[in-house]
């Protein structure tokens, strides 16, 4: 794996995005070098969905994808792991419904912005 800013890791496995920790953590918890593929899809699932549940940027499908020699199957939404909920009732409200108690407009002045001078930070 090489990374954007050109680090990289040699690992038998490798998470990314916003929710990559929750599956580091499942992966580093539960990874067997002898594990079957059934096993290896399994653990992806969940570790998968470990950054959905802990994290709000991961979205909300599972999504495989199993290479093999000569071969590639991508499981496109393996699993719906935070399906929405369906709506209870109608949220559209007729115009007037939310009344106004009153109304204020305010000119703005120009606004002058002043530098600051930064101290700079000690690094060493």
């Amino acid at each position: 794996m090489i990374y954007p800013h050109g680090s990289s890791d040699k690992l038998p496995y490798v998470t990314m995005g916003s929710g990559s920790l929750a599956a580091i953590a499942v992966f580093e918890s539960r990874w067997r070098k002898d594990m079957d593929e059934e096993e290896g899809k399994q653990l992806v699932r969940d570790a998968i969905a470990a950054g959905i549940f802990n994290d709000l940027g991961s979205g909300s499908n599972v999504d495989l994808c199993i290479i093999k020699k000569g071969e590639v199957d991508y499981r496109r939404t393996y699993e719906e792991a935070n399906k929405k909920g369906v709506k209870q009732g109608n949220y559209k409200y007729p115009k007037g419904a939310t009344s106004i108690l009153s109304t204020k407009v305010l000119e703005v002045e120009d606004v002058m912005v002043t530098p600051i001078d930064l101290e700079r930070m000690d690094t060493a």
